[in-house]
């Protein structure tokens, strides 16, 4: 039997009701640059570069549905005021002849509640260390108020000209706080099975759907492993959990896609990046408690993963097994070799963030020579800059390695 060749990644593909100009998504990643909530000129000018460099679809984070479910105060929140703002963005994205895709969520407990004056969620009762204070346990009609706001929220985002939409439910933010068994100890129809847990996601999926029709690419991305080791009789949440939650959404068929994601911003954030843990300067991005609390409990804290290319992979090939819908393949994705592998493990698509912090135009290079690699050297410097404009301090010159 003759192997089938791999389709080209720099070739128009399908996701959903979508045809980007190519198989490859800038990631979400924080860009820092709406200190009033509200998009700036610099946002624009981020994401333009991006999508001039090459990539199919770019993907703006952090877009919360309420004030409340912001890990601060300065991120956007999806109401009517900011769509002029996200209209002029997704304009510039489109002018460049890429995709635009909005990243919807709520921070859930890694929210700030004293940045947002307002509490911090979580499926139970547990501490907040951004803001230093408790989590407040939606009830039942609260989870219900929450998922008609997402779908409030992506209805504004769609009519503020984003193609696609990815709802976030990993790295513990809210939705993925559900998820959890370490986090979530519900004895509702929240709580408990895994069926119980992954109730809220599914809620969301279907009243984005609903919300937004046919026309829209939606996406989950899902945490296949929190990073946290067991804790007696409590454990996070893993891969074989993720690929059952990767099932029901397939049999749900509101989304179009999975995005594999790992770690917990709550609790391991390093297991999703791998390579150096910057402790001293995420430490030195913070004031007061915050950055004492990290100076000291850094190494726990910030925990180091050997870096290497496609390191998400191992984990993420069981949910290919489990599912036939398209996933997206995050992770270590830096050159051709590695855009192929994940191609030829059955990905329909890759993610990347920190090659293209390094170089927005590495997508357009990489088309026009297959032996182009990535400066990126893993070294997460970009980490911290989240809170000061996110950017690669290598190439901005502020670092030299």
């Amino acid at each position: 039997m003759t192997a089938q060749p791999l389709p080209d990644p720099f070739a128009p593909a399908r996701l959903g009701p979508l045809r980007p100009r190519n198989r490859l998504i800038k990631c979400a990643t924080f860009e820092g640059m709406t200190p009033d909530a509200l998009v700036t000129g610099d946002l624009i000018d981020f994401h333009r570069e991006v999508a001039a460099g090459g990539v199919g679809i770019s993907t703006v984070a952090y877009c919360a549905i309420t004030p409340g479910g912001r890990t601060d105060r300065h991120q956007i929140w999806l109401r009517p005021e900011a769509v002029d703002g996200l209209q002029r963005l997704t304009a510039a994205i489109h002018d460049e002849g890429a995709l635009a895709a909005a990243q919807i969520g709520h921070a859930g407990p890694v929210a700030n509640s004293v940045s947002n004056r307002a509490p911090a969620l979580a499926a139970s009762r547990i501490p907040a260390p951004m803001g230093m204070s408790m989590t407040h346990s939606p009830d039942a009609d609260e989870i219900a108020e929450l998922v008609r706001t997402f779908a409030t929220a992506a209805k504004i985002a769609v009519d503020s000209g984003f193609d696609a939409l990815e709802l976030h439910n990993g790295h513990n933010y809210l939705l993925s706080s559900f998820l959890s068994p370490l986090l979530n100890h519900r004895k509702d129809r929240y709580g408990g099975s895994l069926e119980n847990r992954a109730r809220f996601s599914r809620e969301v999926a279907a009243a984005v759907r609903e919300a937004v029709g046919p026309d829209v690419a939606i996406w989950a991305k899902l945490n296949m492993y929190d990073g946290t080791p067991r804790r007696g009789p409590l454990r996070g949440f893993d891969v074989d959990e993720a690929c059952r939650v990767a099932q029901l959404f397939e049999s749900d068929g509101h989304l179009d896609a999975i995005e594999p994601t790992a770690g917990s911003s709550l609790l391991n954030p390093m297991y999703l990046f791998h390579g150096e843990a910057p402790r001293k300067e995420f430490a030195d991005a913070f004031h007061g408690a915050m950055r004492m609390g990290l100076k000291a409990g850094g190494p726990v804290f910030l925990k180091h993963y050997p870096y290497t290319d496609t390191y998400l992979l191992p984990l993420a090939r069981q949910l290919r097994e489990a599912v036939a819908m398209p996933l997206i393949l995050l992770g270590g994705i830096t050159n051709r070799a590695s855009i192929d592998r994940a191609l030829e493990q059955g990905f329909d698509f890759v993610a990347m963030g920190r090659a293209i912090l390094r170089e927005p135009d590495l997508p357009k290079r990489m088309a026009a020579d297959s032996s182009v690699q990535s400066r990126c050297i893993h070294c997460n410097l970009c980490m911290p800059t989240i809170y000061s404009q996110t950017r690669c301090p290598i190439r901005t010159g502020e670092v030299v390695r």
